[in-house]
């Protein structure tokens, strides 16, 4: 089974590949700008952070992920996820800022996986289907879809299942998965091989969006109750039978046993 993928990418340099190679940080100044810019009227909280392999299938609404590199910039919201790519909204393609922008989402429980790229300030190609069913494609297909269209990643059936006379000539969420791998150097499935990056070595900053005065409470971290420490008993000295017996112990209070002295 593929996997769940909701992303677009922000690009502002030549080898993006050789950017997440490096393993960068976030940077969390610079994911909360995006963050709060993206959503206007809307406060975006960080909570914490994750891996890009977790991120990018994100589901929850409210929740995002923000990943800012030198040059290269990912967002993975679950409201990114949408049939027909060249209708996400204005918000998210600033094409006139960067100079690619790369959208990639998946969803294995319909089968569906779509790419598109922005160049230069305008849409180049996009792609959007499950295996019997294209939702979108516009632009001319790129080189790297060669292999694809010429049957060389078939779709494959159970025995005795005999395919669909409309399907298409592979699998949409792989089709999708290669567009990730020629832009930005890796898969979110399969076996990894040595020239591809881990995703879960790419980390992004959580955020939760929500209405002003709606965030979540922030933690209030109570004081430690110090634990009472054992207290021994006074060792008593022996003495001679002669000598006045010594007065008896002294107790200890309530304070000295709970402070420890």
């Amino acid at each position: 089974m593929g996997a769940k993928v909701s992303t677009i990418w922000y690009v502002d340099t030549p080898d993006p590949v050789t950017v997440l190679r490096g393993h960068p940080q976030s940077d969390p100044d610079a994911a909360q700008a995006l963050a709060s810019r993206l959503y206007p009227d809307l406060v975006a909280t960080p909570t914490g952070s994750a891996s890009l392999s977790e991120a990018s299938a994100v589901d929850q609404d409210g929740t995002v992920y923000i990943g800012c590199y030198p040059g290269v910039t990912v967002v993975c919201s679950a409201d990114l996820a949408i049939p027909r790519p060249s209708t996400l909204p204005e918000s998210r393609l600033p094409v006139s800022e960067f100079e690619r922008i790369y959208y990639v989402a998946s969803k294995p429980d319909l089968a569906w996986g779509s790419f598109a790229t922005w160049e230069n300030g305008k849409m180049a190609r996009s792609f959007s289907a499950t295996p019997v069913h294209i939702h979108e494609d516009l632009g001319l297909p790129l080189v790297w879809e060669r292999p694809y269209w010429a049957g060389e990643f078939p779709l494959r059936y159970p025995a005795g299942v005999l395919p669909d006379p409309q399907s298409l000539p592979f699998h949409p969420q792989q089709f999708a998965e290669g567009a990730n791998r020629n832009w930005l150097g890796f898969r979110y499935t399969g076996p990894r091989e040595d020239s591809e990056l881990d995703p879960k070595s790419l980390p992004v900053v959580a955020f939760t969006v929500h209405r002003p005065g709606e965030g979540p409470a922030a933690d209030v971290e109570e004081p430690e109750t110090p634990k009472p420490e054992p207290v021994s008993a006074p060792a008593l000295e022996p003495v001679p039978v002669a000598v006045e017996p010594p007065s008896a112990t002294r107790r200890p209070g309530r304070l000295r046993r709970y402070f420890g002295f």
